[in-house]
């Protein structure tokens, strides 16, 4: 649900499930590759989709300031019910209510929020995670999201102005109606997407309401520093989550972790949920069941990322936010298996 400030610019907002951005489609399309048959692309396939669908994020001086940040607040009604067809399978999951991260946020810098403006205008929101680059350890500058974070899906196109802000408002200064300065709000700077890959399924199934497109809703970005430090977003930082694929869901015990925006929240603070073993969801069942848990966290909440305890012991990345409920009781996130470790290896390999 990264919402977008002016209803009458983006009309779904007054049906979205999303807890990211809204869609506000402008027309055109693409053949849609079978999930099947996505499962078997290579590299090049993957390239030659990118080629079709090029993403551009040209850096715009001076764009993103505090006032503009502050615009990215949520001002859209209540989210509707899914209405999925066929009917999604679903296992109940017992409410967990958001709790807020301690302070700093300089201590989980993993986690922030990227900004976007929608084609059609709108300023919007979202939460992310910066993950492991396998092609280049240490020295990460992929961030984790959701796929309608970053692509208005079928018949739209990419957001634009796209951002990632770690540890944002870290220190609170924004908290509570107050102005603080950007390097109050981003202490770590403004990273601007340079390149996005998300699951083809989304940009040419996705739509403002939960359906079979959102067990594919997920997006890997590749940003850079604009001020041309020399450092990579993970050495920045100083850290990177690694991404967990086909994570067996019965030994999971699940923590998903974003900064919802609707009320009683203001996107201004870092919340998790301790949400043990996931259930799952399905709107369509020949395709890999969502991860569900029961959450309070709302709209802005999407893409945060869902972590769990590898064997090793690391914290991992096994889903992100996808879409909620309209009583705000329960998340859904996208089971990462095959088709997303394609996308993770794909950018980080371009």
């Amino acid at each position: 649900m990264a919402t977008f400030g002016r209803r009458a610019r983006c009309a779904a907002l007054a049906a979205a499930v999303l807890l990211g951005a809204a869609a506000c489609t402008s027309g055109g399309g693409d053949s849609r590759p079978s999930w099947e048959a996505l499962r078997g692309w290579h590299f090049q396939d993957w390239d030659d989709w990118a080629k079709r669908h090029t993403f551009s994020n040209p850096v715009a001086q001076d764009f993103w300031n505090a006032d503009t940040l502050d615009r990215a607040e949520p001002r859209q009604p209540e989210p509707a019910p899914p209405q999925p067809s066929p009917s999604p399978t679903a296992e109940p999951a017992p409410v967990v209510r958001a709790l807020p991260a301690e302070r700093p946020y300089t201590r989980f810098p993993a986690a922030g929020k990227i900004f976007m403006t929608a084609p059609k205008g709108g300023v919007g929101q979202c939460s992310a995670t910066v993950v492991a680059d396998p092609a280049h350890p240490g020295k990460s500058d992929l961030v984790w999201t959701a796929a309608h974070c970053v692509h208005e899906g079928r018949g739209g196109d990419w957001y634009q102005n796209l951002i990632f802000v770690p540890a944002y408002n870290s220190s609170g200064a924004a908290s509570g109606g107050h102005k603080a300065g950007l390097d109050e709000t981003a202490p770590y700077g403004q990273w601007w997407a340079d390149k996005v890959i998300t699951s083809p399924l989304w940009t040419t199934e996705g739509t403002r309401a939960g359906d079979a497109a959102n067990q594919y809703d997920f997006a890997v970005i590749r940003v850079r520093d604009p001020k041309g430090g020399g450092k990579s977003l993970e050495e920045t930082i100083g850290t990177a989550v690694p991404v967990w694929f086909d994570a067996p869901r019965e030994q999971l015990a699940v923590s998903v972790w974003g900064y919802p925006s609707v009320a009683p929240f203001d996107g201004k603070e870092l919340e998790h949920c301790e949400g043990g073993r996931p259930g799952s969801r399905s709107f369509d069942a020949a395709r890999p069941a969502m991860l569900t848990i029961g959450c309070t966290m709302t709209a802005g909440a999407s893409g945060g990322g869902w972590f769990a305890t590898m064997p090793d012991g690391r914290q991992a990345l096994v889903s992100n936010t996808s879409i909620g409920t309209a009583a705000r009781t329960t998340l859904n996130g996208p089971y990462l298996e095959t088709v997303a470790r394609q996308a993770l290896d794909y950018l980080a390999k371009k």
